[in-house]
């Protein structure tokens, strides 16, 4: 039977982010995840993405249907609320072609609720790797990673998709100053030193903010990213007390409980004499700011899924740009589904090179113990070297006609298989 790419998942169009949530997976038992996942008969390889915008199987099978349900159940036993069937309403399914072209899509970032944002190849590489190194990686996804890669490096190289610097950070602060049209007189504070909080700081400070405070569990961090960009340093366990100097508070961090609750606000709110603050939270799973000091007057907090019209917005202007993307993308699919589906033939390829090499090395063993036992070691080698290169020449174009026959039970491999014997085989 031939083998399938298959997804299914659910990402930030089709499910709200308290979906996601409740059905993303910790990167730390990531890997028994994915074995968990490829010990489904139906699944040969897998793996898995969790992001803040998408959580999708990916597998490769020879059993569509079988498996399309065996991962629909794998994400419900994921899902950690009670409404496990309305979970269903949100996921859907790509097979095949449309399973191809929606992980070039994803890896292109034409997919993203911020398109032409960068960070998501970078997860898609920690997540094959993960993957692979987990021993779920076979020779499908392997081939499908790689040319993913690929077709976002020549979305990125041939068209102006990523010209103007779009990334949920970037956004991040583009809503910020919507929300004040002027940042140069706020202050902002960024929790999280990481590869977000960097990116946050860096386009708070090409847009105008002066009065910077950063804070990081671990203190070092914090102070090596303020003194680049003439920061204020705060050690974590100090933090709350600057609160009252913060207008915009960015949580980018990843932790198991909320950093700030109501109670901690409504204080802070008070010393500032219930001068507004805006909080945006950044966390894949709204885990920096409780979601209930959005209803404190003069609090406004934002999250990920709040960011898509800015987004939208960022995109206007480069329409034609995306078209030219959707082109490449569709130009690569053709060509991996062709190198998919001569994966058909390998069985017949094999069993042909077999057939000729078991009779090359019978008739030279045969002539070498006879007419031909004299000969030296390197006179041996040359006529190893002779016969091997014939054979290669001789198979060359009935193998080339194979790997374009995309039915198993074409005319021309049946013909084949029955000159040479090879069903016995």
């Amino acid at each position: 039977m031939k083998t399938k790419v298959i997804i299914v998942g659910l990402n930030h169009e089709t499910a709200p982010i308290e979906v996601r949530e409740r059905v993303a997976f910790e990167n730390r038992s990531m890997t028994e995840s994915l074995k968990r996942l490829v010990s489904l008969p139906s699944i040969e390889e897998g793996v898995i993405l969790s992001t803040c915008n998408r959580v999708e199987v990916l597998a490769a099978s020879a059993e569509e249907k079988t498996a399309v349900q065996d991962i629909k159940r794998f994400l419900l036993e994921q899902e950690s609320g009670e409404d496990r069937d309305g979970l269903l309403s949100h996921l859907y399914t790509y097979s095949d072609q449309s399973a191809v072209r929606h992980l070039f899509r994803v890896a292109a970032s034409l997919d993203s609720m911020v398109v032409g944002e960068p960070q998501i190849l970078g997860q898609l590489k920690d997540y094959y790797f993960a993957a692979r190194e987990a021993g779920t990686v076979g020779t499908v996804l392997h081939r499908l990673f790689h040319r993913s890669f690929s077709v976002a490096k020549k979305v990125r190289s041939e068209t102006a998709i990523a010209k103007r610097p779009v990334s949920i950070s970037s956004v991040a602060v583009d809503l910020a100053k919507r929300i004040f049209d002027n940042l140069e007189d706020k202050t902002v504070m960024v929790i999280g030193a990481g590869r977000m909080g960097n990116l946050v700081v860096r386009h708070l400070i090409q847009n105008g903010v002066r009065s910077l405070m950063i804070t990081n569990r671990t203190f070092e961090h914090a102070v090596k990213l303020a003194e680049e960009f003439h920061a204020s340093p705060i050690r974590f366990e100090d933090y709350h007390r600057y609160l009252k100097l913060a207008d915009v508070i960015i949580g980018s961090t990843e932790t198991p409980q909320f950093l700030l609750g109501t109670e901690t606000i409504t204080e802070v709110l008070r010393e500032r004499k219930q001068k507004a603050m805006f909080f945006i939270d950044l966390g894949d799973r709204r885990n920096n700011f409780d979601p209930r000091i959005n209803g404190i007057d003069n609090v406004y907090l934002y999250n990920i899924d709040h960011l898509k019209d800015v987004s939208k917005e960022n995109l206007k202007g480069r329409e034609g740009e995306t078209i030219r993307a959707e082109e490449i993308v569709d130009e690569e699919v053709e060509g991996f589904l062709h190198w998919l589906e001569s994966l058909e033939q390998v069985p017949t390829i094999v069993a042909l090179k077999g057939k000729f090499e078991e009779i090359r090395q019978k008739e030279l063993e045969k002539s070498l113990s006879t007419n031909l036992k004299g000969l030296s070691d390197m006179e041996r080698q040359a006529l190893e070297e002779l016969t091997l290169s014939m054979i290669n020449k001789i198979l060359h174009d009935p193998i080339a006609r194979l790997r374009t026959q995309h039915d198993s039970k074409s005319v021309y491999v049946e013909a084949l298989k029955k000159f040479f014997n090879l069903d016995e085989k």
